[in-house]
C-alpha cells in the first residue's frame, strides 16, 4: 500500500489562499517600472477601460516545459483590473482573440497528435523544438473603442518561451510584431495616454515603445505566477509602489549584445558555442565597450523619489562595510529603494570590466520624509580575478573604487580601497581548460562608461589601505582517489539499522553488492528515455513528479525512495489523480501533468474501479526566477522558497529540481525565465535564499542547476560550450559557489551540454575537483533527465556515458534505465572501479538518511 499525501477534497484550502496572497506580494515587488510620465498610478476612470494585447486575458504566468506549474487557477490582467474596480470596455476584442487562439491551439493539437502517433517520443521532442505560439493579435478598430474612456488604454504584450527551444529574433517574440506596432499606433492616436505592460519572461526590443509619442508608461510585469493579474493591478493603481529593478541589461538593439551573431542558431551552428566575450557579459560588456543600453542593469523607477547618502566606508577584517542612509524625499507615496554597490577594479596584467556588482540592500517601505540606515557588507576576496596563467585568484595592486547608487549607470564613487601589493587569495589548479583555440575580448579603457564628475570623485574620496598580510592565501589540495568502504559487521544491515544508530551509512554501503549499488545510483525508471518525458514525469510515488530514486531495495534493505519534482516556479505535479482503496495509483486517470500525452502515445486509458477515489494536489505557481531576482529582496526569495517547501512537505516531495542558476548570457535563450540574472552575485544570493526557504522544512531540499554553461536550448543535449577557465570561474560557476557556501543545498543537477569537449555529466574536473574539493560541496550530484539516453547518431557530439557519470562523481542518473544499470555493472574493472560506484551510492544513501532523520 502506497502512502498518499494528496487530499480527497477539491475545495480550495487555507494553504492555497495563504500562499497565493504571499505570491501576490512577491510578484508586485518584482515588477519593474521602466517609464512613466505621471499617468501611473492610475486613478479611477469615469468610463470603461480599454484593454488590449495578447497578454490581457491570456496572461502568461510562466514559461513552458519543466518550469511550468499546474496551479488551480491563473488570475489574468483582465480579472485583476476588474477586481480592482475597473470595468473593461473591450470584451469583444478580447473574445475575438480568445477565439483565434482556441482555433490555433486546436490546429496545433491535431498536428501534435498526428506527429506523436507517427513518431512516438521523437514527435514529443519535435514539439518541444517547435512549441505552440499564439496567433497574431487582431486589428483594433474604432468600433472596439466605443464606450471606453478616452483618457487611457492599456496594452499588454505577452511572450512565452520554454525548455527545448531558443527564442526567435522576429516579430511576436524578441521583436514587436507588425500588428502590435500598428495597434499601438492606433491607440496613441485615439487616447491621451497608452500604458504598455510587458508580460514576458525576458528582454524584448523596446525601441518603438520608447520612441512613440503617446506611450506614457511602460511596466515590466514579467511572468508573475498564478495571481499575476491581481499583483499587476496593485502596482497600476498605487496600492503597491513599484520597487523592482532589472537584473538583466535591456539593449537598444539586439546587435549590442556581444554574442548577437554567434549565439545558438544565429550563425547556423548549434553544435559549438564559443564564449568569445569572456568575462564581459551583460553590464560588464555594455559599461566597458561603449554601449548605451535602453535600460541599464539594476534600473527601476518608483512613484516617489529617494536620496541615497554614504555615511562611511570601513574595513573590518577582510570585509568592507558601507553605511548608507536612504530617505523618501517624495511628498505623496510610500516606497522601497534598492541600494546597489559596485566596485571598479584596477587594470593590471588582467583585463577588468568597468565595474562589478559587489553588494546591495533594500529598504523597508518608507513613508514620505522617512529615513532608513542600511549596512552593505562584502568581502575583499569576492573582488579577486582569476589568473589562468598561474591558476590562482588575485587582487591586483591598485585602487578599488567603491560606487554607490540605485542602478549601474547611476552611481558615484564614495571610497577607494588601496591594495599596495598584489595579493594571491586562492591557489588552485586549472581544471577546465579550453579544448580549442579562440580569442576573447580584451578591455579598452577608452571605451569605458564615464560621467562628468568621475575623475574628481576619484581624487576626493577617502582611501582605505589594505596590506598584503590582511588576506592569507588559501591553497587547495586535490585529494587522490576515494578509499574502499568496508565493515566487520556480519549481520545483514538495513536502513533501519542506520536510522537507529546500530550501523553507519558507510557500513551499509560496504555491504551492498555491485548489483545493489548500481541500482541505487540509477533512478527508478527502467524503460529508458523512450518511455519518459524529457520534461519529467517518471514518478510512481507522486503523480506528475519528475521521478524517484530506486524502489528496488525497499523490501531487502528498507531503503526507501526519494521523490523529485520540477520547478523553479513552484512544484510541477498533476492537479489530480485516481487511486484504488489500497492507495495504488491508477496511471492514466486524473489530470496528468503531461495532459493527454500518454493517450497520444498509445497508452490505454484504464477502467476506473468502483472503489477508486480522486485525489488533488494543487500547487502555487510563484513568479518566475527572473521576477524573484528583480525584487532584490532576499527575504522575499526565502519566502518564495518557504512556499515551495511547505507544499513539498504536504505532498511528500523530497527534492525540488530548482533553482535554476544559469546566466542570462544572451536574451534569446529560451529558458532565461528560469534563471535569475546576468550577474553571478545576485544569482548566487537568490539561489541561496530560495534554498534556505525550502530547506527550513522537514525532509525538503533543493537541487541547484544546470551545472554548467547551459545557456542555449537549441541542441542543448549535444552542444559543446567552449569557454575560458577565467570566464567559467568568474561568471558561470561563481553563483553556484556562492549558493553552496551560504545555503548548503543538498543536491545539484548537471547540464546536458559538453563543457570544453567533455559532457558536463562526465566531467570529473567540474564535479569532483572544483565542486567538492575547492568548494567543499557535500551533497548529491544528479544528471538532467535522459542525459545518458539521448539519440546521438546524427549529432556531432554523442551522449554522455552512464559509467563515466559515476567515474566523474555524478551520483544519480535520472530518471534511469535498465541500460544505465547494465552499463555500470559491466564497466566495473574497466573504466570504472568498485570504489567509484561505492562512493556515489554512499552519497545517495546519505541523502536518504538525511531526509529520514531530519
Amino acid at each position: 500500500m502506497s502512502i498518499l499525501y494528496a487530499s480527497n477534497s477539491n475545495e480550495i484550502n487555507d494553504r492555497e489562499r495563504r500562499n497565493m496572497n504571499r505570491s501576490r506580494k512577491i510578484a508586485s515587488d518584482g515588477m519593474v517600472l521602466l517609464a512613466n510620465d505621471g499617468i501611473l498610478p492610475l486613478s479611477p476612470l469615469s468610463k470603461p477601460l480599454a484593454l488590449f494585447g495578447s497578454g490581457a486575458r491570456r496572461t502568461v504566468k510562466g514559461g513552458t516545459g519543466s518550469g511550468d506549474v499546474n496551479s488551480r487557477t491563473v488570475y489574468n490582467v483582465e480579472q485583476g483590473l476588474e477586481d480592482a474596480g475597473f470595468t473593461i470596455g473591450t470584451k469583444a476584442w478580447l473574445n475575438q482573440f480568445d477565439s483565434d487562439c482556441n482555433d490555433a491551439l486546436n490546429a496545433f493539437g491535431k498536428h501534435f497528435q498526428e506527429t506523436v502517433q507517427e513518431k512516438g517520443w521523437a514527435g514529443v521532442n519535435e514539439a518541444l523544438i517547435n512549441p505552440y505560439r499564439d496567433p497574431v493579435v487582431p486589428d483594433i478598430s474604432k468600433k472596439d473603442l466605443e464606450g471606453t474612456d478616452s483618457y487611457c488604454a492599456i496594452y499588454v504584450i505577452g511572450r512565452t518561451s520554454g525548455e527545448g527551444s531558443d527564442r526567435k529574433l522576429s516579430g511576436g517574440d524578441y521583436q514587436l510584431s507588425e500588428k502590435e506596432i500598428s495597434n499601438l499606433l492606433f491607440l496613441t492616436e485615439h487616447f491621451e495616454h497608452t500604458i504598455v505592460v510587458i508580460n514576458a519572461g525576458g528582454v524584448i526590443d523596446t525601441k518603438f515603445l520608447r520612441a512613440q509619442k503617446g506611450i506614457s508608461a511602460i511596466l515590466l510585469m514579467s511572468q508573475p505566477g498564478c495571481v499575476g493579474g491581481l499583483a499587476l493591478a496593485d502596482v497600476l493603481t498605487g496600492k503597491v509602489t513599484p520597487s523592482g529593478h532589472l537584473t538583466t541589461t535591456w539593449a537598444n538593439n539586439y546587435e549590442d549584445y556581444p554574442s548577437f551573431d554567434t549565439f545558438s542558431y544565429q550563425n547556423g551552428d548549434v553544435n559549438d558555442e564559443y564564449y568569445s566575450e569572456g568575462i564581459f557579459v551583460g553590464y560588464r560588456y555594455f559599461d566597458s565597450f561603449g554601449k548605451t543600453p535602453a535600460y541599464p542593469f539594476g534600473f527601476g523607477l518608483s512613484y516617489t523619489d529617494f536620496s541615497i547618502v554614504s555615511k562611511g566606508c570601513s574595513l573590518q577584517g577582510e570585509n568592507v562595510i558601507l553605511t548608507v542612509t536612504v530617505k523618501n524625499i517624495g511628498n505623496q507615496y510610500s516606497g522601497r529603494e534598492t541600494v546597489q554597490v559596485y566596485v571598479t577594479q584596477p587594470q593590471g596584467n588582467l583585463d577588468k570590466a568597468y565595474q562589478v556588482l559587489a553588494g546591495f540592500a533594500k529598504t523597508k517601505s518608507l513613508a514620505p520624509g522617512q529615513e532608513a540606515t542600511l549596512e552593505i557588507i562584502f568581502s575583499l576576496r569576492s573582488l579577486a580575478s582569476y589568473d589562468e596563467a598561474n591558476a590562482h585568484y588575485l587582487l591586483e595592486a591598485g585602487n578599488y573604487y567603491v560606487r554607490l547608487g540605485n542602478y549601474s549607470r547611476n552611481t558615484h564613487i564614495v571610497a577607494a580601497i588601496h591594495v599596495a601589493e598584489t595579493i594571491i587569495t586562492k591557489q588552485v589548479a586549472n581544471k577546465v581548460c579550453k579544448d580549442s583555440d579562440f580569442s576573447t575580448l580584451k578591455a579598452n579603457e577608452s571605451l569605458f562608461f564615464t560621467y562628468s564628475d568621475e575623475e574628481a570623485e576619484k581624487k576626493s574620496v577617502p582611501i582605505i589601505e589594505v596590506s598584503s598580510q590582511l588576506i592569507p592565501t588559501e591553497t587547495v589540495s586535490y585529494e587522490s582517489e576515494a578509499t574502499l568502504f568496508t565493515t566487520d559487521k556480519e549481520t545483514f544491515i538495513t536502513l533501519e539499522d542506520v536510522l537507529n544508530y546500530n550501523a553507519s551509512v558507510e557500513e551499509l554501503t560496504a555491504q551492498l553488492t555491485v548489483e545493489e549499488l548500481a541500482s541505487l545510483v540509477v533512478g527508478s525508471a527502467r524503460g529508458g528515455f523512450a518511455e519518459n518525458s524529457i520534461i519529467g514525469a517518471a514518478s510512481s510515488a507522486c503523480p506528475g513528479a519528475a521521478g524517484d530514486t530506486t524502489s528496488n531495495l525497499i523490501e531487502s534493505r528498507g531503503i526507501i525512495n526519494l521523490s523529485l519534482a520540477d520547478g523553479p516556479a513552484g512544484l510541477r505535479l498533476s492537479k489530480s489523480f485516481v487511486a484504488d482503496k489500497d492507495h495504488n495509483i491508477i496511471p492514466g486517470l486524473g489530470e496528468s501533468s503531461m495532459g493527454n500525452l500518454p493517450q497520444l502515445l498509445g497508452m490505454p486509458i484504464p477502467e476506473r474501479p468502483e472503489d477508486a477515489m480522486d485525489y488533488y494536489q494543487y500547487c502555487t505557481a510563484i513568479p518566475i526566477a527572473t521576477l524573484l531576482a528583480q525584487t532584490w529582496d532576499m527575504s522575499l526569495l526565502e519566502e518564495a522558497g518557504d512556499i515551495v517547501g511547505e507544499e513539498m512537505e504536504e505532498f511528500g516531495i523530497t527534492l525540488w529540481l530548482a533553482p535554476g542558476m544559469n546566466i542570462h548570457r544572451n536574451p534569446l535563450c529560451g529558458r532565461n525565465f528560469e534563471y535569475y540574472s546576468e550577474d553571478p552575485l545576485i544569482s548566487g544570493l537568490c539561489a541561496a535564499a530560495d534554498t534556505l526557504g525550502v530547506q527550513a522544512h522537514k525532509g525538503c531540499s533543493t537541487t541547484i542547476k544546470h551545472f554548467a554553461l547551459n545557456n542555449q536550448e537549441d541542441n542543448r543535449t549535444h552542444s559543446n560550450s567552449h569557454c575560458s577557465e577565467r570566464a567559467l570561474r568568474e561568471i558561470y560557476l561563481k553563483g553556484f559557489e556562492i549558493a553552496i557556501k551560504i545555503a548548503n543545498p543538498k543536491s545539484l543537477m548537471t547540464s546536458y551540454n559538453l563543457v570544453n569537449g567533455i559532457h558536463a555529466a562526465n566531467n570529473k574536473e567540474l564535479l569532483t575537483d572544483i565542486l567538492r574539493q575547492e568548494w567543499n560541496f557535500q551533497g548529491l550530484v544528479m544528471t538532467d533527465w535522459g542525459t545518458t539516453d539521448q539519440p546521438d547518431a546524427s549529432f556531432k557530439y554523442g551522449s554522455s556515458s552512464p559509467s563515466l557519470c559515476i567515474k566523474a562523481g555524478n551520483d544519480l542518473i535520472m530518471p534511469g534505465s535498465q541500460n544505465d544499470v547494465d552499463t555500470i555493472i559491466n564497466a566495473i574493472g574497466k573504466e570504472l572501479t568498485f570504489v567509484d560506484l561505492q562512493t556515489c551510492a554512499n552519497r545517495v544513501l546519505s541523502l536518504v538518511v538525511f531526509h529520514q532523520k531530519k
